[in-house]
């Protein structure tokens, strides 16, 4: 399975999306990078799906562009005009070659959801390896109207209890890729450090 970060030269504000190359050729979250659509079209003329972990602006914005060009499936928790297929907790969805559980995680949004299989962990904005706060294993914010601190460390939780140990990468919604290195640091030790971050129930930002 290969993914492709579609927004990796963004000149403006947005998640990572990442395109997920394989039998079933998906988009997670689609960002607000104006012209997305077309660097998708760079790497495939058929796009099957696009799964949003949340709706927040950043991870939607251009989703009627992508929807229009390619007239995709549209998995997400949450209603949107757009949606075809409604997520719910323990559902399966195929991307690239692998089959990805989905793991309801609130918190940082109220429909967030991340998606695991035996390998691959795309943890939206609940999860992150690097964002400025930390280096090595962050969290959402929660700082927002309608966020919560004790939902999103009761969902790191759950998260990881359901991530398997075979997991070797990470795709976060901001930040960089990780992948587990050579008798060092592993996806799982990062959630641990995050989870261990969230429970100080510290700001995470200076300003918050």
């Amino acid at each position: 399975m290969e993914v492709v970060s579609v927004t990796a030269d963004a000149e403006t504000f947005t998640c990572n999306a990442y395109l997920v190359l394989g039998e079933r050729t998906v988009l997670v979250d689609a960002g607000t990078m104006p012209g997305v659509e077309a660097v998708v079209a760079e790497h495939t003329d058929d796009l099957d799906a696009v799964v949003v972990t949340h709706q927040h602006s950043d991870h939607v914005g251009e989703l009627d562009a992508v929807v229009e060009r390619f007239d995709p499936d549209v998995y997400a928790y949450a209603d949107h005009p757009l949606r075809t297929y409604e997520l719910g907790d323990g559902d399966h969805v195929e991307m690239g070659d692998e089959s990805f559980e989905v793991v309801y995680t609130p918190g940082h949004a109220d429909d967030h959801v991340s998606l695991v299989s035996g390998r691959s962990l795309f943890s939206g904005d609940v999860f992150v390896y690097n964002d400025g706060a930390f280096d090595d294993g962050s969290f959402g914010r929660t700082d927002m109207p309608g966020q919560s601190r004790e939902r999103l460390i009761s969902s790191l939780h759950t998260l990881l209890d359901r991530l398997p140990s075979t997991v070797e990468a990470l795709y976060a919604g901001h930040g960089d890729p990780f992948e587990n290195e050579a008798g060092g640091d592993t996806v799982r030790d990062a959630l641990e450090r995050a989870i261990e971050r969230a429970e100080r129930r510290e700001p995470k930002y200076p300003e918050e």
